[in-house]
């Protein structure tokens, strides 16, 4: 099992500057990002990319995501204590430990076997205990909705309407959105049973949606 040693926090005093200078201002955010030895999320031989604010491969065609993106995505959630969180693609576990770390009830989704089975024995195995579930990240979780947030953290062609309808009135709903190599983040807010209100944060880089399960 690899450790987590001072030099690898001092690697994480720097990710932190570098996404702080780049915009990231929610200091529970960069104290999650801070506190999660992300090295520990990613095969040992690659321990030096861990802490450069890059996404890298994890397997089954996936990625972890570039801190930066995590770190962004997490502050347009503005997660409450106690808040009830989806999280749709579970991919290697790092995003859910900073929802974690943020005081959330995470509530995760893959459908990616592979990765399913991987990352219930890592989280817990560093102390986080999410809700894992392994299916279609587009259905969501009805039976565990509705939603104080949902996060995707995979580039959808477009927002599913299953997860809107398993967002609470008042909720937050962050996805990136677009079926080409680039995505547009979006902050979706219900401000209705109805009604959503919708805000568009720039281009970023995901790897795409998946249906089904395999």
């Amino acid at each position: 099992m690899l450790k987590d040693t001072a030099q690898h926090s001092g690697m994480r005093n720097k990710l932190v500057q570098s996404i702080r200078d780049k915009g990231i201002t929610d200091e529970a955010v960069l104290r999650a990002i801070n506190k999660i030895p992300r090295h520990l999320f990613m095969e040992s031989g690659f321990v030096t990319f861990a802490y450069k604010d890059q996404a890298f491969p994890i397997g089954a065609g996936q990625t972890i995501s570039q801190p930066f993106t995590v770190a962004f995505q997490s502050q347009l959630l503005e997660v409450k204590e106690r808040a009830k969180i989806l999280e749709v693609g579970t991919g290697s576990g790092y995003q859910s430990a900073v929802l974690l770390e943020l005081g959330a009830q995470v509530f995760t989704i893959e459908r990616q076997q592979e990765l399913y089975v991987k990352v219930q024995r890592l989280l817990p195995s560093l102390g986080y205990f999410p809700r894992f579930f392994y299916g279609d990240g587009y259905k969501g979780l009805p039976t565990y909705g509705p939603f104080d947030g949902i996060i995707v953290t995979a580039g959808a062609p477009y927002v599913p309407e299953d997860l809107l309808r398993q967002l609470k009135i008042g909720g937050r709903m962050v996805i990136p959105v677009g079926s080409g190599s680039t995505q547009i983040m979006k902050l979706i807010i219900r401000t209705s049973e109805t009604d959503f209100k919708e805000q568009n944060f720039g281009d970023f880089s995901f790897v795409p949606l998946l249906g089904g399960t395999n």
